[in-house]
């Protein structure tokens, strides 16, 4: 799978909401987008993550 274009292997699937919590992604503050669709936050516990999947995760930042 690829992350933000870095390449991370999958042992096996799993959501996408299981995968960012071990990577310590605050979900209230990214948004994410698979194999070139935006998933809505509503859908993260049940979207599948595989090994062949394209993933960008993109943070919000506060400023002005």
């Amino acid at each position: 799978m690829k992350v933000n274009g870095t390449s991370i292997s999958l042992e096996s699937s799993k959501s996408l909401l299981d995968f960012l919590s071990e990577q310590n992604y605050d979900v209230t503050k990214i948004a994410v987008e698979r194999n070139g669709d935006i998933v809505p936050k509503a859908a993260y516990k049940d979207t599948m993550l595989y090994d062949e999947d394209t993933v960008e995760v993109v943070r919000f930042v506060g400023g002005g």
